[in-house]
């Protein structure tokens, strides 16, 4: 679908979007169908993530894979723990301790609605809990026999294709004089993007399965390889082969007997505040003031496509009485430019750790497995309902020396083959306060630590206070604590929240960050500050209806863009985002969905770039049909890639879209679930952008299409059995 050049665009002019948008209120919206989540809190995480990572294809699988076993297996109230009810994401600790006092002092839970009787639980708590649990006197056992486990273990198969239908030119031809002066200018493989998995799972305690990709570009049959030339060859480093670039394959169980957890394969680790070990994403801010304190899961089976944030090896907790205690050993190969080649064809140093997954050109493709990292740590923990104190150890190695390309600014980052990190966590809950943090120091003694405080002064008032100090030396690759950097490190700040909930219809969410960066940053020469602040009033006067209206505004410091200053000083880049999104549903099986966003930022010398997104959903979902429909249209404009917004899109199951919207022009996508019988599930997406700003997207890059329009297409296939 393309938006036709008669349809009049005027830079800066928000006259067409708010008009479309009015017109489309004639209809009002709701979420979309489920395959992820349909929380507008967890979406806007999402959201932020990729804006902060800039990467609009990263897999959320094992962020979220807990709502999407929840949403089919609820949860038994009245059989539960803190930690499977942590796993939500919706309850606080203060929450999940009150529900818990409340049974063991009144006994089991006769129906849902007694959790309005529980201090902490209001309307709008509960409607967001109630897909993912239910009541009954019926407990699954932990113990199982052999039999049991077959018989009602539950096995899943997916399948997907994804391909982008415009040529690209990486696929391009080009001559061999062309290729030889610049190898990296073409991909070796083919534009599918191909993925595969296969999990067994009996409840929460059985967990193994496989999971295979290859991304757009990288080589799935050997014979296909594109260019064959001997020096081409060598610059491959014999590292192509047939089949998925990425496998990952792990086997688990869970609360067997002592056993409170065992992986074997690919796992991720998490403990604390994620100062010492965090192997994978984790959320961060949002209108949701609780997402700023991390809920650690201790050991997981990992089934992401993700190729970098995981372990691989060995790992197991075992508890006793109120102590648990972890030990994990990892050893796996990952990517690194190699410098210092000797005589004989060995290399000895690593300039950079490559982290993007793309096995696509000789340099990525040499780089592939080239450093053996190996990881051995562990954590011991008290743990009562009400008090948790752990501590936690990682010893990191590869088997090279790492010696990156030092700067000012990066003087201080890891450049070594060995690193240690220690790190103490607590959580305490007292009352209506719950109190958490984690201190932690790296080999090189550089020291961080996060301390911060929920307190709910009543059911209807929460407030959340965090202070972090990451010194500009603390080095840890591991880590992924709460912080407005990429890592942490070189970072102070402070964090004020504020949940307010005057009614039962209406909620009112705002924070204010301030942080500070004593040493230098990648373009910003010099110590710097800066401020963050999100104000969101949530209106949800139905289960049918639901409206917010957020504002956020983001105050950095980076380098003067001027080419006549004598230095590069520094300059203020504000950022503000207004955004208006409803959602209603209009007949049972019809929902409708509005966003309309603006976005101003400002750089040096007064000037301002404008942007905005309006788009409309539609959703078909019929419960008594077998196939559900999602289709969004939407109309941007942005001054340049520094205006671009961010949106979550609907996708098939494990496979996720969060596109960067920017420049000029329209966007249609259309998605088509199918369930042919109880066991099989097939879905077919559909999405082209359309640019009426360019006639060239993506240029200079092997992803460039000679065009205004870009097209992409996925299929993919659920066995269940």
């Amino acid at each position: 679908m393309q938006l036709k050049s008669t349809l009049n665009f005027e830079l800066f002019n928000f006259k067409l979007p708010i008009i479309l948008f009015l017109i489309s209120n004639s209809v009002f919206a709701q979420d979309t169908i489920f395959n992820k989540t349909d929380d507008n809190d967890i979406q806007q995480q999402l959201e932020n993530i990729t804006e902060n990572s800039l990467n609009e294809e990263d897999d959320y699988t094992n962020l979220l894979e807990g709502l999407i076993y929840y949403k089919e297996h609820p949860i038994n109230l009245n059989n539960t723990t803190k930690e499977e009810l942590q796993q939500l994401h919706i309850l606080n600790d203060i929450q999940i301790n009150n529900l818990l006092d409340h049974i063991d002092k009144n006994g089991d839970l006769i129906t849902i609605y007694e959790l309005q009787s529980i201090t902490g639980f209001n309307l709008q708590t509960i409607t967001k809990l109630l897909p993912y649990v239910k009541i009954s006197d019926n407990f699954d056992s932990s113990h199982f026999t052999i039999k049991q486990l077959f018989n009602k273990g539950q096995n899943i198969v997916l399948m997907r294709y994804g391909q982008t239908l415009e040529k690209q030119k990486g696929f391009s031809p080009i001559d061999s004089a062309q290729l030889l002066k610049s190898s990296n200018a073409r991909y070796i493989g083919s534009p599918q993007k191909l993925y595969a998995r296969y999990r067994f799972t009996y409840g929460n305690n059985v967990s193994w399965g496989i999971t295979a990709d290859k991304d757009q570009g990288e080589l799935f049959f050997k014979h296909n390889q594109r260019f064959k030339y001997n020096w081409y060859e060598n610059a491959l480093h014999g590292n192509q082969h047939s089949g998925f670039d990425f496998y990952s394959a792990h086997f688990f169980i869970k609360n067997i007997r002592f056993i409170k957890a065992l992986t074997i394969g690919d796992y991720q680790a998490s403990f604390g505040q994620g100062l010492t070990v965090w192997s994978g994403m984790s959320f961060g801010k949002s209108s949701d003031i609780n997402s700023i304190k991390k809920v650690a899961a201790g050991i997981r089976p990992y089934t992401s496509a993700d190729e970098n944030r995981f372990m691989r090896g060995v790992a197991t907790t075992i508890g006793f009485k109120n102590f648990e205690a972890t030990g994990f050993i990892s050893r796996k190969k990952i990517d690194a430019a190699i410098s210092d080649t000797l005589a004989d064809g060995s290399s000895r140093t690593i300039s950079s750790l490559q982290t993007t997954g793309y096995h696509t050109t000789p340099t990525e493709i040499a780089g592939k497995d080239a450093v053996l990292q190996t990881l051995i740590g562990g954590n011991i923990s008290y743990k009562t309902r009400r008090l948790n104190i752990g501590i936690t150890a990682i010893d990191f190695q590869l088997n090279k020396d790492f010696e990156r390309s030092l700067t000012y600014y990066n003087q201080f980052e890891f450049s070594s083959k060995h690193n240690f990190n220690l790190g103490i966590d607590y959580n305490y809950v007292y009352k209506n306060f719950n109190f958490y943090g984690e201190q932690a120091i790296s080999k090189n003694g550089g020291m961080a630590f996060v301390n911060g405080v929920l307190i709910s002064l009543d059911p209807r008032l929460s407030i959340t206070l965090a202070q972090r100090n990451y010194q500009r030396n603390y080095q840890n690759l591991l880590s992924n604590s709460f912080s407005e950097n990429t890592s942490a490190a070189n970072e102070k700040g402070t964090y004020i929240g504020i949940a307010i909930k005057p009614s039962n219809t209406i909620s009112v969410n705002a924070y204010y960050d301030r942080f500070e960066f004593p040493w230098l940053k990648y373009l910003v020469n010099a110590p710097s500050v800066g401020n963050d602040y999100v104000a969101q009033i949530n209106y949800t006067p139905s289960k049918k209806t639901d409206v917010y209206f957020r504002i956020r505004q983001r105050n950095k410091q980076k380098n003067t863009s001027s080419p006549d200053a004598p230095i590069d000083y520094l300059v203020p880049a504000n950022q503000t985002n207004y955004r208006f999104n409803i959602s209603y549903s209009i007949l049972p099986s019809i929902k409708l969905k509005n966003r309309l966003e603006l976005i101003d930022y400002k750089l040096e010398n007064n000037k301002t770039e404008k942007g905005y997104l309006v788009y409309q959903d539609v959703v078909f979902n019929n419960i008594n049909k077998p196939l559900s429909v999602t289709l969004r249209y939407a109309l941007f404009q942005t001054d340049s890639y520094n205006t671009r917004i961010y949106a979550y899109e609907n996708d098939m199951l494990s496979s996720f879209s969060i596109p960067a919207y920017y420049g000029r022009g329209s966007r249609f996508y259309i998605l088509l679930d199918y369930t042919i019988t109880r066991k099989i599930e097939i879905w077919i997406r559909y999405g082209q952008s359309f640019y009426d700003d360019r006639t060239i997207i993506s240029p200079g890059s092997l992803n460039e299409i000679d065009g205004n329009t870009k097209t992409e297409i996925k299929a993919q296939v659920k066995f269940k059995f």
